[in-house]
């Protein structure tokens, strides 16, 4: 039944489009054509990242280079809800980012930092730059974290590698603080999704590979959501403690398979 009354999908990206990788990634069997497949079936379709290592202009150019036809209005992404988060509220942010996503942030203003704000820095990720960090947030009278999401780690060619919720966590309990995760699995994130899908939640589902920041931020916002088996999907995911998907895939294209059939 979980295939029923379908209007739209939001897609994770990386460990369901593509795993990522130093020599620009490499595309899921089937995933691309599983993309146009949506498309053609007149379905709404929007990706939903935490992706933060690169602009949605530059991201969206590697995914085409992939073979995937996507535009940049069909990415939800974390940076540009942080950026209308630092405008809303006046925070002037410290970045620990990866540098490719530095130009996201080049209309906010950064002097004198009142807040921190933490992406998937990748290399940047020094214990010099995490003290900086550290140095700001304990010197605050009310200090503010923002994390551009709270993945553990995802998986790349080489292997996984640790996402930014593990030096979150890090910054968290140094300076006593409770991050503010903008991202997935963060609920106005997944709103803020589908409002640009255009679909309620009842009518969508999520597609992702993290059983916790995909699948169950999803089904806290009503949504139904599939768990891949690519990507960083392990076996012992299907034990889960707390979050149970709607059904298990083997990978994109099957999914699109069983929904298609429904429509």
């Amino acid at each position: 039944g979980w295939a029923r009354a379908v209007r739209g999908l939001l897609l994770d990206v990386s460990g369901v489009l593509y795993d990522s990788g130093a020599d620009g990634g490499v595309p899921i069997a089937g995933s691309a054509e599983a993309v146009r497949r949506i498309k053609a079936s007149g379905l709404k379709l929007q990706l939903c990242t935490n992706e933060t290592q690169a602009t949605r202009e530059n991201f969206v150019r590697k995914l085409r280079a992939l073979g995937f036809d996507v535009s940049v209005a069909e990415v939800t992404a974390p940076a540009p809800a942080a950026c209308r988060l630092l405008r809303e509220r006046g925070l002037r942010p410290h970045l620990l980012v990866h540098d490719d996503l530095i130009p996201e942030f080049a209309e906010v203003d950064k002097t004198n930092p009142n807040c921190v704000v933490l992406g998937d820095a990748a290399e940047n990720f020094t214990y010099a730059n995490l003290n900086e960090a550290f140095r700001l947030l304990i010197g605050m009278e009310k200090p503010v974290l923002i994390s551009l999401g709270k993945g553990r780690y995802y998986k790349e060619t080489d292997g996984l590698k640790l996402d930014v919720g593990a030096y979150m966590k890090a910054l968290e309990y140094a300076c006593d603080v409770q991050a503010e995760v903008v991202g997935k699995p963060a609920k106005t994130f997944f709103e803020s999704a589908l409002a640009e899908l255009g679909v309620p939640a009842e009518q969508a589902i999520m597609i992702g590979d993290d059983i916790v920041s995909d699948v169950g931020g999803a089904q806290q916002c009503g949504m139904r959501a599939l768990q891949v088996r690519t990507g960083k999907y392990r076996p012992s995911d299907e034990n889960h403690p707390q979050v149970k998907p709607d059904a298990y895939v083997n990978n994109l294209a099957e999914a699109v398979d069983i929904i298609l059939q429904h429509l």
